[in-house]
């Protein structure tokens, strides 16, 4: 896997999406301190791992998701070492039967191709269509990696400037869920 050096602050913008840019440019003006990875596609997490080692981050699991009727969206954040069980999201927030959303509907709410998802996209959701949740265990790290619109670039940054800076930066609430580790929940 090829993996470049740590980079600090938006990196030189040659070869970089457009949407990729956008992100370095907001983390910019909101003042969020943050550095990155560029590397190989990062399309499973035992790609990410390696990723998250060099970085010295906890990569976000993304998921984005949607009810029955494809009505209702949500972008799910939990920690990468967490398993996902959607009967203990759906009860929480009040959502029968979730899925995982289509790749039409994420390119078109967030502007994100699966396997690039990340709290990145909602800063192209300007008509907040997608709700934010946050599994709690995510919000006790101190930083977590996230793609910037990308999957062969990851960024790190402090939990508490998502939380504190960049999402009321982009005028986004979010909603704290606690998802069970399904693993933990079979030793008991």
């Amino acid at each position: 896997m090829n993996i470049s050096e740590l980079f600090t602050g938006a990196p030189d913008k040659n070869g970089r999406l457009s949407k990729e840019i956008k992100v370095y440019e907001f983390l910019n003006s909101a003042g969020i301190s943050f550095s990155g990875l560029d590397h190989d596609s990062a399309d499973t997490m035992e790609i990410c791992r390696v990723i998250e080692e060099k970085l010295e981050a906890d990569i976000c699991k993304n998921l984005f998701l949607c009810n029955a009727q494809a009505t209702s969206f949500y972008l799910l954040l939990m920690p990468g070492k967490k398993a996902f069980k959607t009967k203990f999201l759906s009860k929480q927030i009040n959502s029968s039967r979730l899925s995982f959303g289509s790749a039409e509907n994420m390119e078109k709410y967030l502007d994100i191709t699966p396997g690039s998802v990340s709290v990145m996209g909602l800063l192209n959701d300007s008509e907040n269509k997608v709700k934010l949740l946050i599994d709690k265990d995510l919000l006790s790290l101190p930083y977590i990696g996230v793609h910037p619109c990308i999957n062969t670039s990851t960024i790190k940054i402090a939990t508490k400037d998502l939380t504190d800076i960049l999402l009321p930066a982009m005028g986004r609430e979010y909603t704290v869920v606690d998802l069970p580790d399904p693993e933990k929940l079979l030793q008991e």
